[in-house]
C-alpha cells in the first residue's frame, strides 16, 4: 500500500525524514532528537513510527504539560528516555508592562532576526511583564547575549526551571455548521461568520494557514483534523466530517 495516498504532497518530504530517521535508528541502534515540531508533524511521526512500536519507542515532549510545539525522540525500545534527553532549555526576562505591550509575534519577530531556524524554538510566552521562550539547550547562551532587545525595551534572558514555566492551555468551543463544500474560504467564511469575499481576500493577503502552513488558494479542500488559523482572529480545527449531501438535478 503506497503511503502517501493518506497525506497531502506538500508533506512527502516531511513524511520522507522520519522515514529515515526510523532507518537511521533500526540500523545504528542509536535515538534521534528532532527539532521542535507542530501538531501536525507530530501527529505525522506518530502515525509512522506506531507500526514500529514493538522495536522502536516514541517520546514527546515540548517543555510543559500543555506545550503545542514538542521535540520527538526516536529510540530503541530498551533506550531510558527522561525530559532532560530532550535538549530543552526554558528562559525568561521581565519587561515594564506599564510602559510598553510585547506580544507574541514581536518576540518570535526578534527570535527569528537571529537567523536561528524556527525549527529550534518551542512555545513561547509574552505577558504581564515577563517573556519565556522554550527552545533547543544547545542555542541557549547564544540567545541569551544577543536577544538583547525587543522593541523598545531592553532585555535580559535568564535561564530558569521548569517549574516556573506559565502554561498556556488551549479552551476550545465545539460546534457543528452545514456546509456546501469543504473549500477552505467555505469553511472560513462559515467559522468566522464572514461574507465569502472577505474569506477570499484574507487568503489572498496571505492571513490564513492550514496546518501551520500558508495557503493562498480559496479552493484548497480541507480534510479532517485540519488546524486553521486567521490571523488575528484565532485558531479553529476540523474535527469531524459527517457527511455529505448529493445534490439532485
Amino acid at each position: 500500500m503506497d503511503i502517501y495516498q493518506h497525506f497531502r504532497s506538500e508533506e512527502h518530504s516531511f513524511i520522507d525524514q522520519v522515514l529515515s530517521w526510523k532507518e537511521q535508528v533500526e540500523r545504528y541502534f542509536e535515538p534521534k532528537l528532532t527539532d521542535f515540531l507542530d501538531p501536525r508533524e507530530q501527529q505525522i511521526i506518530e502515525m509512522l513510527i506506531g507500526s514500529a512500536r514493538d522495536e522502536l519507542q516514541l517520546k514527546l515532549f515540548g517543555g510543559g504539560s500543555h506545550s503545542e510545539r514538542k521535540r520527538a525522540i526516536i529510540a530503541p525500545y530498551y533506550e531510558e528516555i527522561t525530559n532532560n534527553t530532550f535538549n530543552i532549555s526554558l528562559i525568561q526576562a521581565s519587561y515594564h508592562e506599564k510602559f510598553i505591550t510585547i506580544a507574541h509575534r514581536d518576540v518570535l519577530g526578534a527570535f527569528l532576526s537571529l537567523g536561528i531556524s524556527r525549527k529550534k524554538l518551542g512555545d513561547l510566552y509574552a505577558g504581564d511583564g515577563k517573556i519565556q521562550i522554550l527552545l533547543d539547550k544547545d542555542i541557549a547562551s547564544y540567545v541569551q547575549m544577543n536577544l538583547t532587545g525587543i522593541k523598545r525595551a531592553t532585555i535580559t534572558f535568564e535561564e530558569v526551571s521548569f517549574d516556573k514555566l506559565i502554561e498556556q492551555k488551549s479552551v476550545w468551543n465545539e460546534s457543528e455548521k452545514i456546509v456546501s463544500s469543504l473549500r477552505l474560504d467555505t469553511i472560513l467564511k462559515e467559522i468566522y461568520n464572514l461574507s465569502r469575499k472577505q474569506a477570499q481576500d484574507l487568503i489572498q493577503k496571505g492571513m490564513v494557514k492550514v496546518n501551520y502552513r500558508l495557503v493562498e488558494d480559496g479552493k484548497f479542500i480541507l480534510r479532517e483534523g485540519d488546524l486553521i488559523s486567521l490571523r488575528g482572529k484565532g485558531r479553529s480545527k476540523l474535527v469531524e466530517v459527517n457527511g455529505q449531501t448529493k445534490k439532485k438535478n
